[in-house]
Parts: structure tokens; C-alpha cells; sequence
């Protein structure tokens, strides 16, 4: 993580205005008023955060934790949930199904959550969602994209916070196709995400006249690019599209600046990206097209009320990570305070349809038939300068409901 620079601080504090302070705002947001009354009576809310803290996703799943400890220390600040304070518990799946089953089952038996949020991997989502189903327990995905999560593997206890590959493939791929033209080949992550985000782009190419001419498998946790990108070079590309995330693409970014291949006009982008990949870079390497979750450069209230509350605690900017992070734990706790309940049943029933600021332009909510969260999908392209907050020139904003799909195009039946 970068620190805030003293510029970019001046930058953000103008942003967001001088008409109240970080504490001030809240106290609207939540209708609190009086003096901040730090939370310590009663027995603790327990929120259990499954994320990999030990994978190649590690960097981003830190910024996980660490835009939910921001929304728990909001609340504790201010006498907590329903008169209770709020604590996380956190746990590491290390990319690994079986260590995130035997994570929750802990959080869930021995330590009593009330609530497990998290998850990165896929497949580590799926087997929690299961697990959460059979312990009747709600579960918040923050960071897995299976479209199955809200689809074939969907379940009551199970809401998707982060956007599906498809909504972020839709949004992103007439972009790339536009900017570096139709012949693609990918590179893919040997990762059920990987799989997953080839076939959302698959799709949402097809729909745009892309010609995809071929693909190369890489091990999950690689560090040398260098031969996929000759093998993808080989097939004379326009455009390569990297099925990556985490260290995976900060790596492969990396050798695709070293391999100049950008002078030679071969494009690059792929389905997802952020601040999470573009401050290991460093401006000089970033490079591409891709899609983005949330940006520092949102400018609505609670957008603001957020980046300034991450500056407060961890001196440093947030990236769309630390964004779900917050944004899916201050949604837990309103629905607790909605609910006034921690009950399972009356959680779900609270969360179901229910329309809140998703910190972005466009409205959010969480659709009754299949639990996912429809919401903006920004389209970023990558610059080897800074871009005032961030690494990204916005592209487009596109509107979760143009992205999301219909009922009848669902297999999710809860």
C-alpha cells in the first residue's frame, strides 16, 4: 500500500468540502445525534471475514479487512448495533476450499458469528455459501465474481456484493474492442475465476464481433509471463486480454511494459482491475483497459464520507477492495439495525430488495429473485502518469440494471 501523499490529501480534503466533519456526516447518515457514544455494553455482534490473506490475492484481501474494520469503528463510535458494540474475527483461507470450510465452520461453532462476509476465490465462495446454507447463517460475498453465486449454486443465505463476471464483462469488452480492435487472445488464470472470467468475456466479445483466435493457461501464483505473452504474440493479436487477478496480474502486467508490446499495438485489458493492482504497478507499468468495481475519483457524499474515513485510519486512499470491504459491512450492520435482530430469517428478509447508496452515481440494491447486488460498473483505462486520485481516466459509468440480466435468463431458484 501507498501512502497518501501530502498532495493528495490536499486534493481529497478539498473534495470533500469543509461544511462537516467525518464524524458530523455520519451522524446524518445513521440519524444520530449528541455526543459520539463509544459502544461497551452488552455482548458483541460478531462479523467472521473469511478472505486469503496468504495467496496471491493477499494484498487485495487486506484491503478487504481493512475497509470493514473502518464501517465497524464508524458504528462502534457512535454506541454500536441495536446498543451492542460490533468486532470482526478474522480468518484465512489462503485460496484454499477445504481451509475456508474448516475457517467458517470455527467462526460459525466455536465462535458464534453472527454474520460470515469475504472471499475472493471462486471456489472458496461456493463452499462457504454451502456451509453457510446447511448453518443457516448469512453470508456477504465481497470478492468472488462466480456468476453460479447468484445463479445455479444460489442459495437464501447467500448475498453477492461485488458485481459478476458477466455484469463486469458486458460493461468492459465493447470498450477494448473499440480501442484496440476484435482479434483476442487470452491469457487465463488455470482458477475456477480464471474459467469464469474467460467465459464472461467469451460471451460479451462474441456480442461484439470479436474474432478469439487463442488462449494460454497459466498456473495460479505465477511470476513469469514471459512465454504466454511469445505464445500470444505468435497468433498476431490485437488485443490480449489477461483472465488474471491479484499478484497473477500485477506480474503479467509487468512483463507485457518490459515486452514493449504496446509499440507494436497489441492492446491489453481484461474483466476486472482497480487501485489494488495499479499501486503495485506503479503508474509506469499499469497499462490497458479494464473494468472497475469503484474508483477514488466517485464523487458523491458517501463516496467521500468513505475515502475520508480510510485516510483517518490507514493514512492511504482506498482502493475498490477496501470499497466492498465497507461498503458490504455497513450493509450487514443496517440490516441488524433495520432487523433489530441478528436472526438469520429476518436478515434475509430486510436485504431483499432493499435500495441503498451503494457509494457510486447510480442506485444500488440487492434483487429479491437471486440476491445479487446490481450496481454501477465503471470502465477504466490505465495511465503511466497520475490521475489526481488514482491510476484510471473513467471511461464510462455503466448502469448495474443494463448489465445484471433478466429473471428469465436465471437459473437461481431460492
Amino acid at each position: 500500500m501507498t501512502d497518501c501523499s501530502r498532495r493528495r490529501f490536499l486534493q481529497l480534503t478539498a473534495a470533500t468540502g469543509s461544511a462537516l466533519a467525518f464524524g458530523d456526516l455520519v451522524n446524518q447518515v445513521l440519524g444520530l445525534t449528541g455526543r459520539p457514544r463509544v459502544a461497551t455494553a452488552g455482548e458483541p455482534i460478531k462479523i467472521g471475514i473469511i478472505d486469503p490473506l496468504s495467496s496471491p490475492y493477499k494484498t487485495s484481501s487486506i484491503h478487504d479487512v481493512h475497509g470493514a474494520h473502518v464501517a465497524i469503528d464508524l458504528y462502534n463510535k457512535r454506541g454500536g448495533v441495536l446498543g451492542r458494540p460490533v468486532m470482526i474475527l478474522e480468518a484465512d483461507d489462503a485460496s484454499n476450499p477445504d481451509t475456508a470450510v474448516k475457517a467458517a465452520t470455527k467462526l460459525i461453532k466455536e465462535d458464534r458469528v453472527d454474520v460470515l462476509m469475504g472471499t475472493f476465490n471462486g471456489d472458496c465462495a461456493l463452499a462457504v455459501s454451502a456451509l453457510a446454507q446447511q448453518e443457516n447463517k448469512l453470508f456477504m460475498v465481497t470478492g468472488a465474481h462466480l456468476p453460479e453465486l447468484t445463479g445455479v449454486a444460489c442459495n437464501a443465505q447467500t448475498f453477492v456484493f461485488m458485481p459478476n463476471a458477466r455484469m463486469m464483462a458486458q460493461a468492459v469488452a465493447p470498450h477494448i474492442a473499440k480501442a484496440y480492435g476484435t482479434r483476442w487472445h487470452m491469457i487465463t488464470a488455470a482458477t475456477l475465476d480464471g474459467k469464469a472470467s474467460a467465459q464472461a468475456m467469451l460471451e460479451a466479445g462474441q456480442s461484439h464481433g470479436v474474432d478469439f483466435i487463442g488462449e494460454t493457461v497459466t498456473p495460479f501464483g505465477s511470476t513469469d509471463f514471459t512465454q504466454a505473452f511469445t505464445e500470444a504474440k505468435a497468433n498476431n493479436p490485437t488485443t490480449i486480454i489477461l483472465n488474471l487477478y491479484g499478484w497473477d496480474l500485477v506480474h503479467a502486467l509487468k512483463a507485457y511494459t518490459k515486452l514493449e508490446l504496446a509499440k507494436e499495438k497489441i492492446g491489453v485489458g481484461g474483466m476486472i482491475a482497480g487501485e489494488q493492482i495499479g499501486r503495485p504497478l506503479g503508474y509506469a507499468n499499469n497499462a490497458g483497459i479494464w473494468g472497475l468495481i469503484w474508483d477514488p475519483k466517485i464523487n458523491t457524499e458517501g463516496s467521500r464520507r468513505f475515502i475520508q474515513g480510510v485516510i483517518d485510519k490507514y493514512s492511504h486512499t482506498p482502493t475498490s477492495r477496501c470499497y466492498l470491504g465497507y461498503a458490504a459491512t455497513m450493509q450487514i450492520l443496517e440490516a441488524i439495525q433495520r432487523a433489530g435482530s441478528t436472526d438469520t430469517a429476518q436478515l434475509i428478509n430486510t436485504l431483499e430488495g432493499h435500495a441503498f447508496d451503494g457509494l457510486k452515481v447510480g442506485p444500488s440494491s440487492f434483487r429479491a429473485w437471486d440476491h445479487q447486488h446490481v450496481q454501477d460498473v465503471l470502465v477504466g483505462e490505465a495511465f503511466g502518469k497520475e490521475l489526481g486520485l488514482g491510476h484510471y481516466k473513467i471511461l464510462a459509468t455503466v448502469p448495474g440494471t443494463a448489465v445484471a440480466g433478466e429473471q428469465a435468463q436465471n437459473l437461481c431458484r431460492l
